[in-house]
Order: C-alpha cells, then structure tokens, then sequence
C-alpha cells in the first residue's frame, strides 16, 4: 500500500503545478484567476491572453497529464518496490485521476485550478488511446453545433465510457468505469457552465456555429 500513496500522492502533486499559472508567472506575473471567466484552465486563457499563451498552458496540462500515468505504475522507487498486491492497472488509474484531481485543486495555487480537460486528455493518452479520436470528434462536433467549449468539453468526456461500452462492453469493466467517473468530475467542474447553458446566459465561444446561426 505505500507504494499505491506514494505514486497517488506524487501524481497529485505533478498535478497541481498548474500550467496557466505557470505559463503567467513567465508572462510577468499574469494570474488569470483574476481575469476572464476566474478560471486557471486553458479556455480562460485563450480567451483573454491570446493564442500562444493558451498553447503554452496546453502543453504544460497534457504534458503532466501524460507523464505521471506513462512513468510512475512501472516505477521501481528505491526503498518501496512493487508491491504484488497492487495490480498496476488500478495503480495507473488512480495516478491519472489524482493528477486530474490535482489540476482542479492544486496544492501550489490554493486549491483553485482549473476543470481538468487538458489534463484529463493527457491522461487518457496513456490509459486508452484508443478513446482519444472518438471523444476528439464528439467534441469538434459539438463545439461546431453550439459554439460551446464547456458543453463540447463535457460532452466529449461522456462519450468516451459510451464509445467503450458499445465497443468491447464487458472486457474493458474496470476501464468503463474509470472513464464514467472521469466523465462525472469533469460534468462537476463544468457545473458552472451548464448552470449558464440552462439559464441562457451565456454566447458562443466560437464565431461560425450552426446554433448561433439558428437565433
């Protein structure tokens, strides 16, 4: 079990260096936390610093994605060793989903991150890469329908336990579920995007939508 926290934990941790805030730091201090939507995620940052800035973000947050779930499972960490009990398939899911985690409450940033999509997408790359074109697609679809990137988002992510289940259903069980409980955190920090979406408050994210065009 120590090897389980200690790799959950280091997951965690690896999550937490929030790409938006770091990408500001080299900015001159930017802190989008306090522009925008509020929210230190790669959206929020394309909206109000541009496009390069935004690309940086996304690296920083697929990277650490990807890094913790490729590395630390196989690891052996001298003075812990690879513990049998362990398998290393629920090892490399709970170290994407504490990285995930840790993007949205980042221990460096006061707990407020951002809602996990870029991270969630570098993890998935290494735990089913088989998922990325399906969700890829569900999401260009969706954003081209509402012009939403939240709704797009969290659509995409839905997609992913539904494309598996209808794929190959009972030989992937641990990986449905997974991915379904992925897709209902990422659904949680998008909450104040569909709150928006239900209400009507909200405008495209993007200028050529078929919706937009439908008003």
């Amino acid at each position: 079990m120590l090897e389980l926290g200690l790799k959950v934990f280091v997951s965690y941790l690896v999550g937490s260096v929030n790409g938006a805030l770091l990408v500001g730091q080299l900015y001159g201090g930017v802190d989008i936390r306090k522009v925008g939507s509020g929210n230190a995620g790669g959206t929020n940052a394309l909206r109000t610093q541009g496009k390069l800035f935004a690309l940086l973000v996304m690296v920083v947050d697929v990277g650490k994605g990807i890094l913790p779930a490729m590395f630390l499972p196989s690891m052996d960490i001298a003075g812990v060793g690879i513990d049998s009990a362990v398998t290393r398939e629920w090892l490399l899911y709970g170290c994407a989903a504490a990285t995930i985690f840790g993007h949205c409450y980042p221990v460096w940033h006061e707990f407020a991150g951002g809602k996990g999509a870029a991270t969630a997408l570098g993890a998935l790359t290494v735990v089913a890469p088989v998922v990325l074109v399906p969700a890829l697609l569900t999401w260009f679809v969706a954003l081209l329908i509402v012009g939403y990137v939240g709704l797009a988002t969290v659509l995409a992510t839905a997609a992913i336990p539904l494309y598996l289940l209808f794929t190959v259903g009972s030989l992937a069980t641990n990986l449905i579920m997974f991915t379904t409980a992925v897709a209902v955190f990422i659904a949680f920090t998008h909450r104040s995007n569909l709150r928006r979406l239900i209400s009507g408050n909200w405008t495209p994210d993007i200028r050529f939508c078929l919706l937009r065009r439908s008003r």
